[in-house]
């Protein structure tokens, strides 16, 4: 029984048509029953109601109404009561007067208790008593029920037997579900024969048909499936992604527990995976040890993959969740498709009521560190533990009940397939786009590259003390459209990007990399000493058979290399190019390369976190060496060539060549010693005599 905090509840309540029952109604303030009209004749189902509060009261027995229209008119005139919560007194009552206006003994009683919990009695004696005598009892709570009484007031099963009703919807469809699927459907008197819109159960995924006349129909649908007609599907997993759960099967986690894991993620899959779905699915149960039920994706068809869950057994034993997590993660998904930055998301969904025997910490960081997704569905008990195995809050799903249980579908589903923005703000990098710009490609899809490669830039703090961004074009002659010092701030780098100009030809992807090696990712090019640096080409794959060897040349001295390949391309070329850490993405489509978009992203900003030789690329120029020294460096400069990178020729110091207006204003600007070059802001060095002291203008 529950009681209702809300001033006024609404509470559908229908069984099936075959029927016939004394439904008593036990009510705290004021509740709604509306029953349809089929299910009101004087032969099939009776309704009465009882309010309790310090007492209980008699509002109307079962054989006082026969219509839908009389029960809704009188329910709407009771008067709210007040007093204490005497759920008890009003279980005695029923053992001591029967069900007011009920029938004979062959016709089944259903108590529905609608109440918070908090009763000021005990409860368990009398509600074991009235179970005795073969009333099956529901109980519906309120707000915040107390769940062990609730618990002890409901028939077996508990969980079908225990609802919540914080949504109304739900908490009715999932009684008239249990009515509906129970027993008591099954038991009317042989004399009553009715047939009804429903009783072809047009309603799927668990939905309650509700009849609305002798020829039409609606179904209640549960979380998730309520998009369509006839609870159809409305909750289809578009992300690629492939998911494991693992079902806690221990003697801890219990049969109930492990019952209710199991009906979810059947729910889940009927929902999750229609037609255009592009996830697929594995179950795996643990106690102490990790059993793999179905593979991910090695099932026929959602049917297949229920039976194969159905037919699932529970284990007992201890609950190894370390030891479950680490299997998972070596052995959980098999040979995924797709390769590197091709490969799907792979995501593991822990579902437990128990808490570990074992260490999880160590495990969950081993499974996090092969890039698994791990997220945590389970009682607010093991809230901390699933935490601490997730990596934090925002990836634990807690419910205190079976309904509330079904109400995370639509939860799970967002956190599978919404990835947070990536981008790495605070990260230093210096990061050059080299973009083809081909005949090959040809105008229209080099725009769609520019288009990506500004939505890209978006995701970074463009100035000189964290990201710099660079851009070279190649076609018939390689440009370096900016440098990576050109633009300071991330709107001059977008209008620059759409600036970038288009240059027809054959192009050389091998040409253009030597470029960025000996012009772009130099101190002379703005490049910074200690900074992680990558080069990200986007390429529709003509010319780079010759690339290879330039792209290890890059890599061999600090540099990253990732390549885009567009279209139609020449797989084992761009695979050569991409180096043994096998860093390609591969993109069908120009028009598709926005879906790629935050696999890039993951993928610089994993680069820049990247530890940096502080000597490769060497920041020495004019053939100077670099030593590392003492956590720094130093350029060992030779050939009459000084400064802290031998950028600057020795010169005397009787030039009296007058200062320019630059130059005083970078000495008085950064209060530079004697001598001293910045190469950051020239491109051409002469020495100049300043009050005695060197600059350059």
């Amino acid at each position: 029984m529950s009681f209702v905090r809300s001033e006024h509840l609404t509470l559908d309540f229908r069984l099936c048509c075959m029927v016939v029952a004394d439904i008593i109604l036990s009510r705290y303030r004021q509740l709604e029953v509306q029953v349809p009209w089929a299910l009101f004749l004087p032969l099939q189902v009776r309704v009465g109601a009882i309010q309790f509060s310090s007492a209980p009261r008699l509002e109307f027995p079962l054989d006082a109404f026969s219509t839908q229209q009389e029960v809704k008119a009188e329910i709407k005139r009771m008067v709210f009561k007040g007093g204490r919560t005497e759920t008890s007194l009003a279980l005695k009552y029923l053992l001591r007067k029967g069900f007011p206006g009920g029938r004979n003994a062959s016709v089944p009683q259903v108590l529905i208790i609608v109440t918070d919990g908090r009763s000021q009695g005990h409860v368990a004696l009398p509600a074991k008593q009235l179970k005795q005598r073969g009333v099956t009892v529901f109980t519906v709570g309120i707000r915040f029920p107390r769940w062990e009484e609730l618990h002890s007031l409901a028939s077996e099963p508990r969980e079908r037997h225990v609802l919540m009703a914080e949504q109304v919807e739900d908490a009715a469809n999932g009684l008239f579900s249990t009515l509906s699927g129970s027993t008591i459907c099954t038991t009317a008197s042989p004399g009553i024969s009715l047939v009804g819109p429903c009783d072809s159960q047009p309603c799927q995924n668990g939905g309650t048909c509700v009849p609305e006349g002798p020829d039409r129909y609606r179904c209640l649908c549960p979380p998730a499936f309520g998009g369509e007609a006839n609870c159809a599907l409305n909750l289809s997993l578009k992300c690629r992604v492939d998911v494991l759960f693992l079902l806690a099967s221990s003697a801890d986690a219990s049969p109930e527990g492990f019952q209710r894991a199991k009906a979810f993620v059947k729910r889940f899959v009927r929902a999750a995976l229609t037609g255009d779905s592009r996830a697929r699915v594995g179950v795996a149960r643990y106690g102490a040890e990790l059993t793999v039920a179905v593979p991910v994706g090695e099932y026929q068809d959602v049917p297949d993959l229920v039976r194969s869950l159905d037919s699932l057994p529970f284990d007992g034993g201890a609950t190894l969740t370390g030891r479950a997590l680490r299997q998972a993660a070596e052995r959980g998904f098999g040979s995924a498709p797709g390769t590197g930055l091709d490969r799907p998301r792979r995501a593991v969904v822990l579902m437990t009521e128990a808490r570990s025997q074992d260490q999880v910490a160590g495990p969950a960081g081993f499974a996090r560190a092969r890039e698994l997704l791990l997220l945590g569905m389970g009682s607010e008990d093991v809230r901390a533990e699933l935490e601490v195995i997730t990596g934090g809050p925002e990836r634990v799903l807690t419910y205190t009940g079976p309904q509330d249980l079904f109400d995370q579908i639509p939860k799970l589903q967002g956190k599978l397939c919404n990835r947070p923005r990536p981008g790495c703000q605070a990260q230093s990098l210096d990061l050059v786009f080299m973009l083809d710009a081909s005949v090959s490609v040809g105008p229209e899809n080099f725009a769609q590259m520019q288009s990506f490669v500004r939505s890209c830039a978006l995701r970074f703090d463009v100035n000189p003390d964290v990201t710099q961004i660079g851009l070279v074009v190649y076609g018939g002659r390689v440009q370096t459209a900016f440098g990576l010092d050109t633009h300071l701030s991330r709107a001059a780098v977008l209008r620059a990007l759409s600036q970038a100009p288009y240059l027809g030809g054959v192009g050389s992807a091998g040409t253009a990399l030597l470029h960025i090696y000996d012009k772009v990712m130099t101190v002379q090019g703005g490049a910074r000493p200690g900074v992680p640096k990558a080069v990200v080409v986007v390429t529709g794959g003509s010319g780079v058979e010759d690339a290879a060897v330039p792209a290890q040349k890059l890599r061999d001295n600090g540099v990253s290399v990732l390549v885009v390949g567009v279209g139609p391309v020449l797989r084992e070329a761009l695979r050569r190019l991409a180096g043994p850490r096998d860093a390609l993405i591969h993109v069908a489509a120009y028009a598709d390369l926005s879906h790629h978009q935050d696999a890039l992203i993951e993928w610089m900003c994993r680069e820049a976190k990247q530890p940096v030789n502080l000597c490769k690329p060497s920041p020495c120029m004019n053939e100077g060496a670099c030593v590392l020294h003492n956590g720094s460096y130093r350029c060992e400069c030779q050939g009459g060539w000084e400064g802290p990178h031998c950028e600057n020729r020795e010169c005397g110091i009787s030039s009296h060549s007058p200062p320019s207006a630059k130059a005083k204003a970078i000495s008085e600007q950064r209060h530079m010693p004697t001598w001293q070059v910045l190469t950051a802001d020239v491109r051409e060095f002469r020495c100049l005599y300043v009050n005695s002291s060197l600059i350059i203008s």
